[in-house]
C-alpha cells in the first residue's frame, strides 16, 4: 500500500498479490490523525498489507522538503500503531505526472481533482514497485 500524504487529503493505493501492478484505492480527507490512523489501520487489513509505502517530498538536490519532516514525524507516530514494515519512496513529481494521467484519459476539472491524489499514491507505489522488481 503506499500514502501520498497532504496537508488535507491522502492519496491511498494497493498492489495486486504479486507486488507487480499499483491501482488506486481512494481519497481520505484528512481528520485527526488518530482517526487518520484507524482508517489507514482498516484498509490494512482488508487488504491484507504487508509492506507500507510513504511518498516523501524531496528538493531537486535530494534533501528533505519542509513537508518531509511533517511526513517523517506523522509516520513515526503511525508506525507504532502498526506492526507492517513503512518504507519512504521519493515522490517527486508524482502530482504533476498524476494530472497529465488523468488529462489524457479525460478527466478534468473537478473529477481530476477528486482523483489526482490517489493517482499520485499509485504512481508512488508503482515507482517503488518497479524499482525493487
Amino acid at each position: 500500500m503506499a500514502l501520498d500524504l497532504g496537508s488535507k487529503r491522502i492519496g491511498v493505493a494497493v498492489s495486486d498479490a504479486t507486488r507487480t501492478i499499483a491501482g488506486s484505492y481512494g481519497v481520505l480527507v484528512r481528520q485527526s490523525r488518530q482517526e487518520d490512523f484507524s482508517r489507514y489501520q482498516q484498509i490494512m487489513a482488508e487488504q491484507e498489507i504487508v509492506l507500507l509505502v510513504v511518498g516523501l517530498p524531496t528538493r531537486t538536490d535530494g534533501r528533505d522538503s519542509d513537508m518531509a519532516g511533517w511526513i517523517r514525524d506523522y509516520m513515526a507516530a503511525f508506525g507504532q500503531t502498526v506492526n507492517v514494515p513503512i518504507e519512504f519512496w521519493d515522490e517527486s513529481h508524482t502530482t504533476m505526472q498524476a494530472e497529465e494521467s488523468l488529462r489524457l484519459r479525460g478527466k478534468r476539472g473537478k473529477k481530476a481533482r477528486e482523483r489526482v491524489d490517489a493517482v499520485a499514491a499509485a504512481i508512488i507505489l508503482q515507482s517503488y514497485l518497479d524499482a525493487h522488481a
